[in-house]
């Protein structure tokens, strides 16, 4: 027996998927999709079973090395994460093999995020209306052509020295072709679908990096991939 959805999410992707359609109704057009919540610790806190889902729009894709001015945000947040880009779609049910056939290329991602509600049991309906804190996401023009991960690291670069690094950049997502298999099931659950030419931004390879007021710069590398950075102002 299939268990029950949870109502919390089931009414916060409501929620998020009508705000999503109301800004393509008004002329904006979609880049694909986010995961949020995936490492095992933070599923546990959140009496989760699955990473959560939001959607990104084109509006808020940024190049490698462009400034993102972080004024007035509550707590700006840099993610270090694994772009995917989709050859084709995938249906819900798809198995993980499926989804990784459907993968056109990998690349490295930054998402910007403002955390302005620390998520708790109770307010996970409000997060995922409110998009999961998305605000940017930045990709740069290095991209490996498949869905091979097996050589693949993760390292962070703030104020020029490596901060933060991940040998297995999915030991803490979640291995990829698994969670596009998920990400299809939940989005088909309100349907949606996984579209060729999407882009899914699979979660950060590390704990999400707060950064902090006089940081001007993050850089994320993943070997042998290439690197992506973004710039921060406050004007």
């Amino acid at each position: 027996m299939t268990a029950a959805p949870d109502p919390r999410i089931a009414r916060g992707m409501r929620a998020q998927l009508a705000a999503r359609a109301a800004r393509i109704a008004a002329g904006a057009s979609p880049l694909g999709w986010k995961l949020a919540f995936g490492a095992p610790a933070v599923m546990a806190k959140l009496g989760l079973t699955r990473p959560l889902a939001g959607y990104l729009m084109q509006r808020a894709l940024l190049p490698s090395g462009a400034a993102v001015n972080v004024k007035g945000w509550t707590q700006p947040v840099a993610e270090p994460e694994i772009a995917v880009r989709l050859a084709r779609d995938i249906a819900p049910g798809a198995t993980p093999a499926a989804a990784r056939a459907a993968i056109a290329s990998l690349e490295p991602a930054i998402e910007m995020a403002d955390l302005d509600l620390a998520p708790t049991l109770d307010n996970l309906e409000a997060i995922l209306g409110g998009d999961i804190y998305q605000r940017h996401v930045i990709l740069g023009e290095r991209r490996r052509e498949g869905a091979d991960t097996s050589d693949l690291s993760s390292r962070v670069i703030r104020r020029g020295q490596v901060a933060a690094e991940a040998a297995d950049p999915q030991a803490m997502t979640g291995q990829i072709p698994e969670l596009l298999a998920g990400l299809a099931d939940m989005l088909g659950a309100y349907g949606e679908t996984l579209k060729a030419g999407e882009i899914v931004i699979c979660g950060s390879t590390v704990p999400p990096p707060m950064i902090e007021p006089d940081e001007t710069e993050f850089v994320h590398r993943l070997d042998p991939i290439g690197e992506v950075s973004v710039r921060f102002t406050r004007e």
